[in-house]
């Protein structure tokens, strides 16, 4: 059976665990109904604060922001299925601490540069009146959760806090980087150390009474529980084995009032989304244990047609121990565009296969086969809802006209069209359509060099495609101030007609990387401040020009669609008139 890795995939429950939120790195994140199993709302209109604008900046959010971290806050966990004060706090790779309104559908604040170098991790007590936040600085801070304003921060580390966890109570705070440091939330003074991960912790986590905090790092096949009892010992208690690193944790404990009486739970999803269960007493004796492993998968059958189509456990929250030691969970499992939630039941050393149903996997509707020649233009048809359509891959779509659509013809492939398949594979640049029928001016092909001062030039020919040694050692032959006027030159080519770009950017990046010095100390500085608006302006105008090809793009096979279905038209009218 195939496995998938979700150790980069960010998930998180809301405390009444009826929504849960998924981002996948493509920088949408969406909110799922777990009782509807539907959609409920989705952010991917949030942007970067970055003044300067991006390349790979993508309007309605897409790749917009690198988030790195994901926690669901709720003020008020008493009012089930109401959102207005629920809060999902994302950190950013930019070093930015986001708070959504899922209610509302709209960005609550936003804290600008908390972590400069990126928030790695985001912790809350259970009152949820203020978060904490740590990041590749090694600093600690404090934000109101309601406001998003800067309480309190001190330095935790000299190197980058990989992880972070607050008590349930809010009076401990425990950070990680290979090495664990617990610290009074009043003081911030730290009240213990421990070591023994090999590399950075990924996942930390207090048990809920405060006594025991449970960690897992990159690479580690286990997860480690460390004590909390003030003494210099700082080995760990117990390990708990696991086939592979441990992306998720959770614990749960009851306290009969009773010594030695106690229950506890340990809930672990594995990077390959594998949970484990360990029960018992204490957590010395959860060492000895034998987990009990639930994962989610299909019939062999299907993974044999779809071998992408590996079903894994995202998230899952341990909400009770029975009596005879059996754990009551809930559990969001099977694929990313279209996941699925259930409560289970886990008997302790039962192994457990949750059955993930067929939604999200793209499975071809067959027809009946009446004729051979029906068979030869049979289509496939995929059937998507609205909640899983956007993230799957899909075929090409085909442009039916209306003509057809209202008399139910279906789109057939005749051997003409085989035939010329591979010349329909040269696309013709839109750019150059445009310009053949003359919508574009065709002084494009005017060369720099034709409309540059060759005494400026100095015999460089700025046209010809010179490798990048070629032109460095051009450039610096060149004294500081004839590079200087050769860029002013090509700053102004460039402004004039934008199709020069491609000839004169390489030489305007070569000139600005050899001669800085002098282009530098030039006063006024009104070249570089032209030329920075320039580029900033070609920028803007990137996006709207690639949406305005998209759409050309369509007219133009729409028109295409209609010159083709016009001739046959024809010939049947001079047929009915003989």
């Amino acid at each position: 059976m195939g496995t998938t890795n979700i150790r980069d995939i960010l998930t998180c429950l809301s405390p009444s665990l009826d929504f849960f939120a998924i981002s996948s790195g493509d920088g949408r994140i969406k909110i799922w109904d777990t009782v509807k199993g539907q959609v409920q709302t989705e952010f991917a209109d949030i942007v970067s604060t970055e003044t300067t604008a991006s390349l790979f900046t993508k309007p309605g959010g897409h790749l917009s922001m690198d988030y790195t971290c994901m926690k669901w806050l709720s003020c008020d966990r008493k009012k089930k299925r109401k959102l207005g004060t629920s809060l999902l706090v994302l950190g950013t790779g930019s070093g930015d601490v986001l708070a959504l309104d899922v209610s509302a559908g709209h960005l609550k604040w936003r804290f600008t540069d908390c972590h400069p170098g990126g928030v790695n991790a985001i912790s809350f007590p259970s009152h949820g009146s203020f978060i904490y936040t740590a990041g590749a600085d090694g600093l600690v801070c404090k934000i109101d959760s309601m406001s998003g304003n800067l309480l309190h921060k001190f330095k935790a580390s000299t190197k980058a806090i990989s992880s972070l966890s607050v008590s349930s109570d809010g009076k401990m705070l425990a950070t990680a980087t290979s090495q664990l440091k617990i610290f009074n939330c009043l003081d911030d003074k730290k009240l213990q150390k421990f070591s023994g991960h090999p590399g950075a912790v990924r996942r930390m986590v207090f048990s809920e009474d405060g006594r025991h905090v449970l960690s897992s790092a990159v690479g580690d096949r286990h997860v480690a529980v460390w004590k909390l009892d003030g003494s210099k010992k700082k080995s760990v208690c117990c390990l708990l084995p696991m086939d592979h690193p441990a992306v998720f944790l959770d614990s749960y404990c009851i306290k009969s009032g009773v010594e030695n009486d106690a229950s506890l739970g340990v809930l672990a999803i594995s990077e390959i989304g594998v949970c484990y269960f360990w029960h018992g007493k204490s957590f010395e004796e959860l060492h000895n244990l034998k987990p009990t492993k639930i994962c989610a998968s299909l019939d062999e059958e299907i993974l044999k047609k779809h071998k992408e189509a590996v079903h894994s456990i995202f998230s899952a929250k341990l909400q009770s121990i029975g009596t005879s030691g059996s754990g009551h969970m809930f559990v969001a499992y099977g694929l990313l565009i279209k996941p699925s939630f259930e409560k289970v039941m886990v008997q302790p050393g039962a192994d457990m296969r949750l059955k993930s149903s067929l939604d999200g996997i793209l499975l071809p509707f067959s027809q009946s086969r009446k004729s051979k020649q029906a068979s030869n233009t049979q289509s496939q048809v995929t059937a998507l809802d609205c909640a899983n359509a956007e993230g799957a891959l899909l075929p090409l779509p085909k442009i039916l006209d209306q003509v057809g659509v209202e008399h139910g013809i279906k789109p057939t492939v005749s051997k003409d069209v085989i035939g010329k398949q591979g010349e329909d594979e040269v696309t013709i640049c839109m750019e150059d359509q445009l310009r053949s029928i003359g919508i574009i001016s065709s002084d494009y092909d005017l060369s720099p060099s034709s409309i540059l001062d060759p005494k400026i030039l100095k015999g460089i020919s700025v046209d010809a495609s010179m490798p990048p040694k070629k032109m460095k050692s051009a450039v610096l032959s060149l004294e500081s101030p004839d590079a200087y006027n050769l860029l002013n030159a090509l700053v102004a080519a460039w402004q004039s007609r934008s199709s020069m770009g491609r000839h004169v950017l390489p030489w305007i990046y070569c000139i600005l990387v050899n001669h800085n010095e002098f282009v530098t100390s030039q006063e006024p500085p009104t070249l570089l401040d032209s030329l920075n608006k320039l580029t900033r302006s070609k920028v803007a105008a990137l996006s709207c020009l690639l949406q305005l090809s998209g759409r050309l793009q369509l007219v133009m096979a729409q028109i295409e669609k209609a010159d083709n279905r016009k001739s046959p038209a024809l010939t049947l009218e001079g047929r009915m008139d003989e």
